[in-house]
């Protein structure tokens, strides 16, 4: 019997550098971004359908979310002139150059939209606000996905292809269980749609990631795999509630809380599995010589 291989790296140390985001700053800022993100897109749906309640939640949760998240992206840099720095130079190519000129104008124009539409004052500024936080939200919610994505951690990279689709449902179903919980059923329609298409989309694209083989394996195991088991029960929990539930006020707060729970366990959970996938050597090399092998497989068949 020939035994299992082990993987070592000189001096048992990792192959790759641990990624030194902080935990919990960077997942809640991850989850932060999503609820933002999808909050300002749903107050754009109230405010064109004549929904003033869900407007109202919406904004201040888009206004909200971006400010939180700011809080916590300045507390893991560690001071706030290094935010400041990554606005003075665009780099197209990077990502955390993009999401920095995606959160700060978000930032500003959530908070004009959510000013104005509680004050009442400038409300033609307000909505263009408004429509200009509606058109930033999208790529809030998804550019983090991105960014994890654009880095060697296996566990991320190799789901660069569907991390902003589970980030996008993500988002969706954070931004709508939220109105749920706090806007009446007559007007909450809307989030409950929302809610449902991002459960819909984060679960397809979340079973693509678990799927991936050994370097998913970490989304399996551990915290990271408590934390997606946890999220992905919460979201179907929460889509029944929706569906059987109707227009109870109960079950809406219940569905909605529920789906912000999934969220943020999603969120905890890709970011533990990537710091896991890191530390183990197995999940670097096994990949290289499987692409290696692959790559001579497909030359000498073209010979």
């Amino acid at each position: 019997m020939v035994p299992e291989p082990e993987f070592e790296s000189y001096y048992g140390r990792p192959i790759l550098k641990q990624p030194t985001w902080k935990t919990p700053d960077v997942p809640l800022y991850l989850f932060l971004g999503g609820l933002a993100g999808g909050s300002a897109l749903l107050a754009e749906g109230a405010a064109l359908t004549g929904r003033p309640e869900l407007e109202r939640v919406a904004r201040l949760a888009a206004a909200g979310g971006a400010a939180a998240g700011t809080v916590a992206l300045v507390h893991d840099l560690g001071r706030p002139e290094r935010f400041l720095n990554m606005l003075r130079v665009f780099k197209p190519t990077s990502p955390l150059s993009v999401g920095s000129f995606i959160l700060a104008p978000f930032s500003g124009l959530a908070t004009a939209a959510a000013a104005s539409h509680l004050t009442g004052r400038l409300p033609r500024l307000g909505r263009l606000a408004g429509l200009g936080a509606a058109a930033f939200g999208p790529p809030l919610a998804t550019y983090t996905a991105a960014l994890i994505a654009n880095t060697a951690v296996p566990a991320w990279h190799e789901a660069h292809r569907e991390l902003p689709f589970v980030f996008a449902g993500s988002g969706a179903q954070a931004a709508g269980g939220l109105a749920m919980m706090l806007v009446s059923t007559s007007e909450a329609g809307p989030a409950r749609r929302m809610a449902l298409a991002g459960a819909a989309i984060e679960i397809l694209a979340a079973e693509r990631v678990l799927g991936k083989g050994l370097v998913a394996e970490p989304y399996h195991v551990g915290r990271p795999g408590r934390m997606m088991k946890l999220a992905r029960r919460a979201t179907t929990v929460a889509a029944a509630l929706t569906v059987v539930g109707g227009r109870s006020r109960v079950a809406s707060a219940l569905a909605g809380a529920t789906y912000l729970s999934a969220s943020l366990a999603t969120r905890f959970g890709i970011f533990g599995a990537g710091l896991a996938s890191a530390k183990d050597p197995k999940y670097v090399v096994i990949p290289q010589k499987e692409r290696l092998a692959r790559r001579a497989a497909a030359a000498s068949a073209t010979h």
